[in-house]
């Protein structure tokens, strides 16, 4: 018993490398478009990239969380089996989170990928999702959706003992939160604006260099899962809300398994058992450095996370052109 339990942590540790080494893939190679304004083609080179790393990852992988359905997307499509076989995974997966931030040359671009046990994501639709999240070891529940900001600000600060004035909200900078960012400030808080990838700021309130305390919006619900497999690793509280906006995708998230359209998801609801999590930067932000291309290569900064052991790791990776073959650079 005790060699197969060792034998099993082996291969989750090797296994949350490997996932790195997707990441980097796919940051890599979207890296070439930073700046260029064509954003699908960093999205079509961060797909491509990741495909291809994940055709030498030991494992029967079904994606859950892709680019969309087979008929909108060529490759990492939800449904769509990867890996050259081995444990059965659920993958989560968005090669390039921050499709416009790449294109402008702007800060907070990642590439992003989780793993869980079979049936442990939430079959979330590519709908939005109404999120709040803030960090580890604060009372459960001490933020809920259905209160107003003023009111979650009010039961933040009195939890982390400082005044509202001192915390940080994290947004996304989007005409839909008007009304949010004005409540916000009118409750005396602070507020960073996101022009792209919640996944990253949702993450940002479990690191404390972040500087973040609560990120309050909608935003994508397959973002929100691959953020709440992220806190599950690090830490955090997380509650999310699907956002329906007519009948067809109502209809839709019931043929994906979900049962009460109006359910508040929590963290451990969205990524359930054993997850990992690993994140690659393409343009620098709060979380990760982005790709440096250096004479003849490139350097990436990665995090990597597994919810068993509570481990996060930063992955520096010192990338050689001339042997690295040109299907992993882009």
């Amino acid at each position: 018993m005790a060699d197969y339990e060792a034998s099993t942590l082996l291969v989750d540790r090797n296994l949350a490398l490997e996932l790195v080494r997707v990441t980097e893939a796919a940051a890599l190679a979207s890296a070439k478009w930073i700046g260029r304004g064509d954003k699908n083609s960093a999205d079509g080179a961060a797909v491509d990239a990741m495909r291809k790393a994940f055709d030498t990852v030991a494992i029967s992988g079904t994606v859950v969380i892709g680019e969309g359905e087979m008929d909108e997307a060529p490759m990492l499509y939800i449904g769509e089996h990867i890996g050259l076989g081995g444990p059965e995974v659920d993958i989560a997966v968005d090669p390039l989170e921050g499709t416009s931030i790449t294109a402008k040359g702007g800060p907070n671009a990642i590439a992003t990928v989780a793993l869980a046990e079979r049936g442990g994501f939430l079959h979330a639709p590519d709908i939005y999702m109404d999120k709040i999240a803030v960090g580890p070891d604060l009372p459960e529940g001490v933020v809920h959706l259905d209160a107003s900001p003023a009111e979650n600000l009010r039961e933040l600060a009195k939890a982390k003992k400082c005044e509202i004035g001192d915390l940080m909200v994290c947004t996304l900078d989007r005409d839909r939160h008007a009304d949010l960012i004005k409540a916000c400030r009118a409750a005396g808080a602070r507020i960073t604006l996101l022009g792209d990838g919640d996944v990253s700021g949702v993450i940002a309130v479990s690191q404390p260099e972040a500087g973040i305390d609560i990120y309050m919006g909608s935003g994508g619900a397959p973002e929100g899962v691959l953020a709440a497999a992220a806190l599950r690793c690090i830490g955090g509280q997380m509650f999310g809300r699907l956002m329906f906006e007519d009948e067809d995708q109502v209809k839709r998230a019931r043929e994906m398994g979900v049962t009460d359209p109006a359910k508040i998801y929590r963290v451990d609801e969205m990524a359930r058992g054993n997850v990992m999590f690993a994140a690659t930067g393409v343009t620098t932000g709060a979380m990760l450095r982005g790709v440096r291309r250096t004479p003849g290569g490139a350097v990436t900064h990665s995090i990597v996370m597994r919810s068993k052991s509570g481990t996060v790791r930063y992955v520096e990776g010192l990338h050689n052109f001339a042997r690295k073959p040109a299907a992993m650079i882009g």
